[in-house]
């Protein structure tokens, strides 16, 4: 347990593939329009944003290593989370899952940098807009999707602010005297860092770790980061800022755009595999939502499940004195 943390806080005809690389037929002959897999780049070295330090003597290296396989895997998962959460904005204007719905599309380079520098075994509490780390925990897309529809399916510590710039509907300009929150510690050591560039906020997080681990106590990170959608599915999220300004932040920071470029202008992926894996993570999500929307409404017996932990059932009153049902758990 001494080194566990505790973070808080996707023929020929008509064109075939040989060996990953698309083909097109021309006559008698085949024309090869991607390099082959092979010959693709096993790693290659990125800059990354510097950053701001508060009672630190020195922060995360400002330059770090990307190996193709790491890279496909960050691009999956934070387009899985992407295709996730659309999907589930668009169950929720069907009036399919009901509530309070709270997206994370904008901030998939978050979680994905946070699980890349710890370790599985390290513990990772999260606030409402958990979705994405519900994922990258190891719980299926069905699974999730199923939860959010309601379906029946069968002080060593690292302090983490994910500030997307907006408290509710009230920017934090407007809302904090100080918006270096990365600071707020006051004597906890403090890193503001990129929560856009996934490479970033993996080596920001390494650091925190390693820091954490040495003995040397507490760290605060403060991700600077930027969410899509509103509040929650019934802030639509435009009344206290612009469409303008949400597709600025999309054209020049969106962070599955700034991986995808950066692996295929470094030949570290090719743009035929790149949508080979978005085709597939499409089907993922549709395949989940058909199953999460077909599947039975669990009975109401089953209603005040695991409200405790408790050996014995536990009885529990309905919405009047003479329902009664049981919690078990």
């Amino acid at each position: 347990m001494q080194n566990m943390l505790t973070v808080i806080a996707n023929a020929l005809k008509g064109g075939a593939k040989i060996n990953g690389a698309q083909t097109v037929s021309e006559g008698s002959g085949i024309v090869v329009s991607a390099r082959s897999f092979a010959a693709l780049t096993p790693q290659a070295s990125f800059d990354i944003k510097r950053c701001d330090l508060h009672r630190l003597d020195e922060g995360p290296s400002v330059q770090t290593v990307l190996t193709r396989e790491d890279g496909l895997r960050y691009y999956r998962t934070m387009q899985t989370m992407r295709r996730m959460e659309l999907k589930a904005d668009q169950l929720y204007k069907q009036k399919i899952i009901r509530g309070f719905c709270h997206l994370y599309d904008g901030q998939e380079a978050c979680a994905v940098g946070i699980e890349a520098g710890i370790n599985p075994t390290d513990h990772l509490i999260t606030a409402y807009r958990g979705h994405g780390y519900t994922y990258t925990r190891g719980v299926s897309v069905k699974e999730i999707m199923a939860e959010l529809t309601g379906e029946d399916f069968l002080h060593k510590a690292i302090f983490i602010c994910e500030n997307n710039k907006y408290g509710m509907g009230t920017s934090v300009e407007r809302a904090s005297a100080s918006t270096d929150y990365y600071k707020r510690g006051d004597y906890i050591p403090g890193l503001r860092v990129d929560g856009m560039d996934v490479l970033s906020v993996r080596e920001a997080t390494r650091f925190a770790a390693d820091y954490c681990r040495s003995g040397k106590g507490p760290i605060l990170m403060e991700l600077q980061t930027y969410r899509y959608h509103g509040h929650s599915m019934s802030d639509p999220g435009v009344s206290y800022r612009t469409r303008e300004e949400i597709q600025d932040v999309r054209s020049k920071s969106d962070p599955i755009t700034m991986l995808k470029d950066r692996m295929i202008s470094n030949n570290m992926a090719s743009l035929e595999e790149i949508k080979d894996i978005d085709a597939e993570i499409r089907k993922e999500i549709e395949e989940a939502a058909q199953f999460a929307t077909s599947d039975p409404e669990p009975p109401l017996e089953d209603l005040c499940n695991h409200i405790f932990y408790n050996d014995a059932p536990l009885e529990v009153r309905g919405t009047n004195p003479w329902m009664k049902l049981k919690s078990i758990s």
